[in-house]
């Protein structure tokens, strides 16, 4: 791909050209690290754009998300060209094919839901679901249908459906194990992480309503999730914390886990404070903002991040705290705690990978822009729902 030609997308299903789109983990989401060190002096535009061309032909079927393909290649092209004219021929063509990509998507999710079925990830989860293209959409095209289109399935999503028993169920209940995605289960359940559950949903509906982008049901829709979260929150002597998942038959867990992004405390915390943002719930706000101040005062949630990286990592929870603070009554409260992050970001295991979600390139972009008194530079958190 070059700046004037379009890309030409095809669906190709070798492993390694899949690798090579994945923004989680392949030279694709190594890019965005580049896009830094080019913005800030130290690389080359030239070598961002040898990268981008390397990518090959885009994924653009049932597969194709935020994460993967096209849709993946669009995001980091919006990043690389800011408010420059780069890039801007593939750059529409990108936009019109995400859009057919994202009423394909639409139109199946819509039929699922009308045959009273559970949902799954790859429906409406922010790395390979609706949530993702939704992501992209509000950056790329925040007035064109499409994006209010996701909104009002997002809002849909969270109307319950009834269970095997007639009793209701959420609707972003879904049929398989929350592990192993392709292992179907008896009852399934329901997930509250910011990657595959629904405060990726709630992040997303918040983004929008702040930037002005609102519809019919859109603040229930909110509320129908916050109250949710206020059912399985756990509150004890070492603060306020959720479970990842629960199920017809588990209660919530007492042990806390891991404060990742994905699916600990920091990501709930986040997509909670911009939920009271847009809602004017200054208690949710102050509750939100507590969990994550005690989470982050606790030895042991904190013992268990054991790595660098953004997804399960303490480069996550970094930037969790970096944006949680730029929204916060007393942003100090937040920052104080970079300096104890950042020994402990040194002090854990280098990544074994080069990718940004778990890889060497997203720990590095976490760690470039932990001063305390500098608020982040640039977006390229977009894409984990954080702004």
């Amino acid at each position: 791909m070059t700046t004037s030609a379009s890309p030409v997308p095809v669906p190709v299903r070798e492993q390694d050209t899949a690798l090579r789109q994945s923004l989680a983990h392949g030279p694709l989401g190594i890019t965005l690290l580049h896009v830094e060190h080019a913005r800030e002096g130290r690389g080359s535009w030239q070598a961002v754009h040898r990268r981008l061309a390397a990518v090959g032909p885009l994924i653009y079927g049932d597969k194709a998300g935020l994460f993967l393909g096209a849709p993946a290649m669009a995001y980091v092209l919006h990043l690389t060209a800011a408010d420059s004219n780069q890039y801007t021929g593939a750059l529409n063509t990108l936009d019109h094919i995400v859009a057919t990509h994202t009423r394909s998507r639409l139109e199946a999710a819509h039929t699922r839901i009308d045959q009273g079925q559970p949902t799954s990830f790859a429906e409406y989860d922010l790395l390979r679901g609706l949530t993702g293209l939704g992501a992209l959409l509000l950056r790329r095209t925040p007035d064109g249908p499409e994006l209010k289109s996701v909104l009002e399935y997002l809002v849909r999503l969270t109307e319950p459906l009834p269970g095997p028993d007639g009793c209701p169920r959420p609707g972003w209940w879904v049929g398989h194990n929350p592990v192993n995605v392709g292992t179907s289960t008896l009852d399934g359940h329901a997930n509250a992480g910011l990657a595959h559950g629904i405060t990726g949903p709630l992040a997303l509906l918040a983004l929008a309503h702040l930037r002005g982008i609102t519809l019919p049901g859109h603040q229930e829709a909110m509320l129908r999730i916050c109250r949710w979260l206020d059912q399985i929150r756990v509150d004890d002597h070492r603060g306020t914390r959720w479970p990842r998942w629960t199920t017809d038959t588990t209660e919530s867990s007492m042990h806390p886990t891991a404060p990742s992004w994905c699916y600990g405390t920091p990501g709930l915390t986040r997509a909670q404070q911009l939920a009271a943002l847009a809602l004017g719930d200054t208690d949710r706000k102050r509750m939100a903002e507590r969990a994550l101040l005690d989470c982050l005062a606790d030895p042991l949630q904190l013992d268990q991040l054991t790595a660098r990286g953004l997804c399960h990592g303490i480069g996550g929870l970094i930037r969790v705290v970096q944006r949680v603070a730029q929204d916060a009554d007393e942003p100090a409260t937040f920052t104080n705690f970079l300096a104890h992050l950042t020994e402990r970001f040194l002090a854990a295991e280098t990544p074994t990978e080069a990718g940004f979600l778990e890889g060497a390139a997203g720990a590095a972009l976490a760690f470039q822009g932990i001063e305390a008194d500098k608020a982040p530079a640039s977006d390229w958190d977009v894409c984990l729902l954080l702004v």
